[in-house]
């Protein structure tokens, strides 16, 4: 629910300018066009895994391996903060420091850490004006906004169990 919140209150900023307005047309746009490609992209990779588990069985340690191989992913795409400011750069472009302590209500030591590891990463990349005032702008590297892009489908799609979940309480 969280990031669903950002994700309205950075539609409301997008379309308004930075105030807000009732209508989330955006959002509704967003959702609905993820929602009607979710079930053949599902479907795509439901089929060539089993294409590819069906002619070479996985034993426990090959898929040991493989779960250690992706441990350094796992961990980064699930630290707290490293999606929402991928996720906020995809939507503006570029932005500076301020700009993200603005939207995501994050304190600057941690912020400064997770853009800092992003980096190192390569997923965003840091941009300092040349001329005074010295301002540090951050902007998507193409591996950053491939990352997003692939995680808003699983993001949106697990939003739907959980909002399914809090109507069911």
């Amino acid at each position: 629910m969280y990031f669903y919140t950002i994700f309205k209150k950075q539609s409301f900023q997008l379309r308004t300018g930075g105030s807000m307005c009732p209508h989330l047309a955006l959002n509704d746009q967003i959702v609905q066009l993820i929602e009607s490609r979710m079930k053949s992209t599902l479907e795509g990779i439901e089929e060539t895994f089993r294409y590819v588990l069906d002619s070479h069985k996985i034993g426990l340690e090959e898929q040991k391996e493989t779960v250690q191989e992706l441990e350094e992913s796992f961990m980064l795409l699930s630290e707290k903060w490293n999606l929402q400011i991928l996720f906020t750069l995809f939507l503006q472009g570029t932005m500076g420091f301020n700009g993200f302590r603005k939207i995501l209500n994050v304190n600057s030591r941690t912020l400064s850490d997770k853009l800092k590891s992003l980096r190192e990463n390569g997923f965003v990349k840091r941009f300092v004006a040349k001329e005074p005032p010295f301002r540090v702008r951050y902007s998507l590297t193409t591996q950053g906004r491939n990352v997003i892009l692939l995680a808003l489908p699983l993001l949106y799609y697990t939003r739907s169990f959980l909002t399914k979940k809090l109507d069911f309480e």
